[in-house]
């Protein structure tokens, strides 16, 4: 049953080219001979989940199967909603415009836990029962992958299976079983019998939690011994032989990052101890440079887009970078293509690198000191330095630039009002590094933004143990920096408390918080990280009305053999080398970054990249 949207409803809705699919490079499959059809859902808009590097790859990997259609379905805006709901619309897929309750697969990325309420909603939205026990042989299966799969509990109760882990391997195992399942038409718990043992995925009602009387998690166990009771997260060990796609789809309307975006590597060396995709995502592998280039070239030839992003988690430590660079310089700036290098560190900022990347269009620059002060950025082993930035804007700001943005922290463990002072005077070192330059020698027209998330303990970080800053301690905090920035050239721009709050709620929650969601979204709650639709007091009216409390989860400090509600979870990176980790922040202790001496954190076990160079 194809859903067919009337120019009515489409002339009323903010941005319609969000529902209508046919763009370039979208794929369009005959269902005759199609076995298997694949939803993958962002629960988000169309212009942040199309910006999403993940969606284009799996959703390009899939489609090259013959048996396999796999569609791309995004939150629709609540206007939309409204119109859908109004018409008795159900959720459907961008391509085919069919109902997604008719596929045999939903599968959400979890990149950030303030999106779960979009989860339900979109079920909900879809025809598709919210609780996987009340979902039968008729429903599709519901799964998830991505970084907040790492601690899935939270969803325990909506979602069928994760997958843990890099996608392209596991997916594909995944979806060869199921065709095998589909031909027998036997049970829908057999099929989760069938790949219970497939290496990443984990299915929460075939695993039992046991809680203490303090209501902390006493074990997680599987209900039979046949199954895994720890879940290893699955990567792919050599990124040249892995599939990336040459083409992306072009969207009509602009997204957040409209761009060709270059996966130069995976993983991070650099361990800064707040940061969880620093861990989970070990080892370190590179794609080539020849296979970069290789990638480039298609990907231009495809989409005609006019900018090139660099992407990794650390960019500059890509081993080959200046010959990459020089070489897509050399092939892109004839044709107007400009190269855009995100993720510089501090310490590496080339301003010669930086002037060959922008000599078609200069943008600003931004770097993440994350503290105001040495002592704290060595807790945190961020590993630079206040000379490092200003010698690194200096030199920028020599070679024309005069936009840089500087990110930072508040609450991290062991901070003090001294170090948020310091977020201030680097800020106001920065603007006098700009003024200390002759005015025929610099840009024109200084804009310095300083912005501040809040510190949220992650799973599988040295941090996981550490409690979160209560909102009004945030508060303080954000209102005592803004009134230390007193230059007109500095923008102070800070995240909500509440939200950071509630984010760390559900990335250290256990299964009790799944009905606080549930309960939520019944009281209106969706699109949390959009301000104007955050709704924090029904939010706590939720957790009141499901007998949980928030700031058990939040702000408590745990003990380190405390049972995480993820510790069935393997992703490669041991518990004794996080405690390790811990003690040095509280000592102020670096460590190495992984390319120069092998810290002992466990990712080798899973080979690959980095840790077998260095064996």
């Amino acid at each position: 049953m194809k859903i067919k949207i009337s120019d009515q409803i489409l002339q009323r809705v903010e941005k319609p080219s969000r529902y209508i699919g046919n763009e370039w490079n979208s794929i369009h499959k005959d269902l005759k001979g199609i076995q298997i059809r694949f939803a993958f859902c962002f629960p988000d808009v169309y212009e942040v989940g199309m910006s999403h590097l993940g969606m284009k790859i799996l959703y390009h990997l899939l489609n090259e199967r013959d048996d396999t259609y796999c569609e791309r379905v995004f939150a629709p805006w609540v206007d939309m909603e409204q119109s859908m709901r109004a018409n008795k619309i159900p959720l459907f897929a961008l391509e085919s415009h069919d109902p997604i309750s008719q596929f045999d697969f939903v599968g959400f990325t979890l990149q950030y836990e303030m999106s779960y309420t979009n989860i339900i909603n979109m079920l909900d939205l879809a025809g598709i029962p919210i609780y996987s026990k009340d979902r039968t042989k008729d429903h599709p299966f519901v799964c998830a992958g991505g970084p907040c799969a790492y601690n899935p509990e939270p969803l325990a109760d909506i979602v069928d299976f994760f997958m843990m882990g890099e996608g392209e391997d596991i997916i594909n195992e995944v979806m060869d079983e199921y065709g095998l399942w589909k031909v027998d038409n036997v049970s829908r718990e057999d099929f989760l019998n069938r790949i219970v043992n497939i290496e990443g995925i984990y299915i929460p009602r075939f695993y039992k939690v046991d809680y203490n009387e303090d209501g902390t998690v006493g074990g997680i166990m599987p209900v039979k011994k046949e199954y895994p009771r720890k879940i290893r997260k699955r990567i792919v060990k050599e990124l040249d032989k892995t599939f990336f796609p040459d083409r992306f789809i072009v969207p009509f309307t602009d997204i957040v990052h409209d761009r060709i975006m270059l996966e130069l590597f995976r993983g991070c060396t650099r361990g800064c101890r707040f940061c969880q995709a620093g861990f989970v995502y070990r080892p370190v592998r590179e794609r080539s440079a020849g296979k970069l280039l290789e990638l480039a070239r298609k990907l231009e030839e495809n989409t005609g887009y006019e900018e090139i992003s660099l992407t990794s988690l650390s960019t500059s430590d890509y081993t080959d970078l200046g010959h990459l660079t020089e070489e897509l310089i050399k092939e892109m700036e004839p044709r107007k293509v400009n190269l855009s290098l995100p993720s510089l560190r501090i310490d590496s900022f080339s301003l010669d690198l930086m002037e060959k990347a922008q000599r078609v269009r200069k943008s600003g620059l931004t770097f993440a000191p994350e503290a105001g002060t040495q002592r704290l950025r060595n807790v945190i082993n961020k590993g630079v330095t206040e000379e490092d930035l200003i010698n690194s804007v200096t030199t920028a700001f020599y070679g024309g630039w005069s936009g840089v943005k500087l990110y930072f922290m508040l609450g991290l463990p062991t901070e003090t009002y001294e170090d948020i002072e310091g977020i201030a005077e680097l800020g106001s070192k920065v603007v006098a590094a700009y003024m200390g330059i002759p005015r025929e020698k610099r840009g024109k027209g200084l804009n310095v933004t300083i912005s501040t998330s809040s510190f949220v303990p992650k799973p599988f970080t040295p941090f996981q143990w550490e409690a979160q800053d209560s909102i009004e301690t945030l508060r303080e905090k954000q209102r005592y920096l803004k009134d230390r920035i007193k230059s007109r050239h500095i923008i102070y721009n800070w995240h909500d408390a509440e939200l950071s709050f509630l984010e760390a709620v559900f990335a250290r929650g256990d299964r009790k918080v799944g009905n606080v969601l549930v309960k939520a979204w019944e009281k209106g709650c969706k699109f949390d990280s959009w301000g104007e639709h955050f709704k924090f007091k029904e939010w706590m009216e939720a957790f009141d009305e499901c007998g949980v409390d928030p700031h058990f989860y939040a702000n408590r400090r745990r003990s380190y053999d405390e049972v995480f509600p993820w510790d069935h979870i393997d992703v490669g990176v041991g518990k004794r080398f996080l405690i390790r980790e811990n003690e040095r922040a509280y000592g102020g202790e670096l460590t190495s970054n992984c390319r120069a001496d092998c810290s002992g954190c466990g990712a080798a076990a899973f080979g690959g990249g980095i840790c077998v160079e260095q064996r």
